[in-house]
């Protein structure tokens, strides 16, 4: 391959790192870019200059923004914008819910415990001296910020949300570096992971979904404070059932996404105009793989002690799970028309 003209090799290195931008961004755009990042050079310095760490930074950006739907975007990446987005802002309900329910329902079990167990539980927070204390106590109360995270999004104060998520997240790394620490067996630190995992692809699709561009975060379906207090009544009811046996939020979970699944489908054979868009069962999908992956790790790593009608439980609610995602994704991908997939 012969070697580029000496005055071409910037606009070339320019031209390479605006490869991340996609096709129908680049073919309008630029030329008139890389004469902007030349302008003002001199030619003598123009030989080894390079793209800089924070233009860079501002092209990875740029990348996000114009894959995720952003103005004059083809129809295929406002698609997938609104995928993430819609991924991102059931996941943080579903958080929120579930960390909001399992604390309250945690609290008014120790209102009504005997003596001996409440002390046990103050005993995780007190008994591990000044420091490690208010950090245990910080671990529990942190995924309480799912539940800001999610009014903030719905108001569309963006940053909040998006520092709220953060910081709910976080519990979920911490525990995940504990159990590998700690050696746990590897189903175990699996679980660890896989949650962290889902925790912090929640945050990313938050960051990346909700960009400058992006219309204001809603709900399909249903209203902000219903959403949230009937999926908490759900997570609620789903981890009553079991409790105090073998109760696990992953258990609720599962119930929540079948539930939102189910009025998907129904809302769709109601009236199928209105759900059309492929966004709203491709992200539901993507929330039960989810879902689901968390629950083979729950059964995974507690079959050996569950009672066998528990198991059996577990079975069939994974199944489900596994049915409906895989019926929402045929669905949506099918809702995908040649204009999505070319544009």
């Amino acid at each position: 391959m012969p070697e580029a003209p000496h005055d071409d090799r910037p606009r070339q290195r320019y031209r390479t790192a605006l490869r991340l931008l996609p096709s129908y961004y680049r073919t309008e755009r630029e030329e008139k870019m890389v004469e902007t990042c030349l302008h003002g050079i001199d030619e003598q310095d123009r030989d080894e200059m390079r793209p800089a760490l924070g233009e860079m930074a501002s092209i990875a950006a740029l990348a996000i923004r114009t894959r995720m739907g952003a103005a004059g975007a083809p129809a295929r990446y406002a698609t997938l914008g609104a995928t993430v987005r819609l991924f991102a802002l059931l996941s943080v309900l579903l958080h929120a819910a579930s960390e909001l329910t399992v604390r309250a329902l945690l609290l008014a079990w120790f209102a009504g415990a005997p003596a001996r167990d409440q002390e046990l539980f103050r005993g995780g927070f007190t008994d591990h001296g000044a420091l490690p204390g208010p950090y245990e106590a910080a671990l529990w109360l942190l995924p309480l910020a799912w539940t800001v995270a999610y009014v903030a999004l719905l108001r569309d104060h963006r940053r909040t949300a998006f520092v709220s998520a953060v910081l709910a997240a976080l519990p979920d790394l911490a525990s995940a570096m504990h159990d590998m620490d700690a050696g746990w067996g590897t189903v175990a630190v699996a679980f660890s992971l896989a949650t962290a995992l889902f925790s912090w692809l929640t945050v990313l699709a938050l960051c990346c979904g909700f960009h400058c561009d992006a219309p204001p975060a809603r709900l399909p379906l249903v209203s902000t404070g219903p959403a949230l207090m009937g999926t908490c009544v759900l997570v609620g009811a789903s981890t009553v059932v079991l409790w105090p046996r073998v109760a696990d939020v992953g258990w609720a979970e599962g119930s929540a996404f079948i539930a939102a699944a189910a009025v998907w489908l129904v809302a769709r054979r109601r009236s199928p105009k209105h759900v059309a868009d492929p966004a709203l069962p491709l992200a539901l999908a993507t929330l039960g793989l989810a879902v689901l992956v968390q629950r083979i790790l729950i059964f995974a790593s507690s079959a050996q002690n569950t009672p066998g009608s528990l198991v059996a439980a577990f079975t069939v609610q994974a199944g489900i799970i596994a049915l409906l995602a895989a019926a929402l994704a045929a669905t949506g991908t099918r809702s995908l028309t040649p204009r999505f997939r070319t544009g």
